[in-house]
């Protein structure tokens, strides 16, 4: 017989295996997960929705995977049942992930249908009940580069919404209505009228700051934000008290929702800063980070200095910035550079902070001189493309794929990633 009253909890953008370089951060986000996954049973939920990113990658690090697989199924041993999607990065449409082998071990239920449709091909949206609480669960996982949003067009949703059951739609995609002010002119997602109406809890992802809002037909529309973040824009907006960094806990009765943020994330480990760089020796630099960390006095602290302008004399290397950071390591703590903004001469280059930024600066320049023929894409679209089409090329073999099935998945995923006709 269904229940009238339960409770669950709602996370999203986990990115376990995030900061690859950064040892301690990277340490930090995923102590910060497994505190979240602690807080489910902590609060006693029924069930809890991941909506998408729980890894940084398809196939992270064992080391980062396992301690989080394990806390997963120490929630389903307790009865609780976990209902996810695959988000941006932690689906692949023609390998197997790290959330396809915790799905086929019955950790959890995956939720959205992972097929590869052709925009404008009409689709029957499927659904689970959870069986104790006759709560009814659909959705649609993410892609990358909004490859998702036909998705939402040419679903029909008729027998999902059918009858009087509480509904839950989860979705990994921004919500137009409701981004935070500053991400609006910077990303294009889907208007909160293509979602399917009349649902009780909309359960979001992928934007990485907490918002709250109203679907189609007056159901609750809450993205939680990231868990921690991957970025240092998100760790400043944990800092700055843009986001909550936790997750979303929900206590429904008789139909009506009571619904809070849960802050996870341990903020006074987190140090930003900024260095005027300019008209000052690397000597006189590095000290004032060293002054900055020494001002904060906590031992493991994570500092995230910005260093801006151009540095006069010689470059931070021969000013002891690397013996500074080892210094902070020492303590279990990290240093994580922002060099974005640092000048290396006259009129000369700005550092890039990230192999990332590196990729982008240098596809955007060969983009710029051969635009691309036969594309009405706009360049950012085409430069996503080509990125995702070179990492796409440069995937390993799976251990005992052959040489033609390899082939055969690189053209597929080609094709996909340029939207081709599947026969070319």
């Amino acid at each position: 017989m269904p229940r009238d009253r339960f409770r669950f909890a709602h996370l999203a953008d986990a990115h376990v295996g995030a900061w690859a370089r950064e040892a301690e951060v990277r340490a930090e986000l995923r102590t910060t997960v497994l505190r979240a996954l602690e807080i489910v049973e902590e609060k006693a939920c029924d069930f809890l929705l991941i909506s998408g990113d729980l890894f940084h990658v398809p196939v992270p690090d064992p080391a980062e995977a396992e301690p989080v697989a394990r806390a997963l199924k120490r929630l389903t041993d307790s009865g609780r049942r976990i209902y996810a999607i695959y988000g941006s990065h932690d689906y692949v449409a023609h390998r197997t992930s790290w959330l396809d082998v915790l799905a086929a071990s019955g950790v959890f239920l995956k939720v959205a249908p992972e097929e590869v449709r052709a925009e404008g091909q009409p689709w029957t949206l499927p659904y689970l009940t959870d069986g104790p609480t006759g709560a009814r669960i659909a959705g649609v996982s993410g892609r990358s580069h909004g490859y998702d949003r036909s998705h939402f067009l040419d679903m029909d949703a008729t027998e999902f919404l059918s009858g009087t059951a509480f509904r839950i739609f989860q979705f990994h995609a921004a919500i137009d209505d409701y981004l935070p002010v500053g991400l609006r002119e910077h990303i294009h997602g889907l208007r909160a009228a293509d979602l399917p109406p009349g649902c009780d809890y909309y359960a979001g992802g992928h934007i990485h700051r907490t918002y709250l809002g109203e679907g189609p037909g007056g159901g609750l529309l809450v993205n939680p934000g990231a868990v921690f973040g991957t970025s240092r824009t998100d760790i400043e907006s944990i800092v700055l008290g843009r986001t909550t960094a936790g997750l979303s806990l929900v206590e429904v009765d008789d139909g009506r929702i009571r619904q809070e943020m849960i802050p996870v994330a341990r903020a006074e480990r987190l140090h930003l800063f900024d260095v005027e760089a300019s008209h000052r020796s690397a000597a006189e630099v590095v000290r004032e980070v060293a002054e900055e960390i020494a001002k904060a006095q906590v031992h493991g602290g994570l500092y995230f200095p910005r260093i801006r302008g151009q540095v006069g004399g010689s470059d931070l290397a021969s000013g002891g910035l690397p013996e500074l950071v080892r210094e902070v390591e020492g303590r279990q703590g990290a240093v994580v550079l922002d060099l974005s903004e640092l000048e290396t001469g006259d009129d000369g280059p700005t550092v890039p902070s990230s192999e990332a930024d590196l990729e982008v600066g240098v596809l955007g320049r060969l983009l710029a001189a051969h635009p691309p023929e036969g594309t009405d894409l706009p360049a950012t679209a085409a430069l996503e493309t080509l990125r995702q089409l070179l990492r796409e090329l440069g995937l390993p073999f799976s251990e005992g794929e052959g040489k033609r099935d390899y082939e055969a998945a690189r053209v597929r995923e080609a094709i996909r990633l340029l939207s081709l006709p599947a026969d070319e």
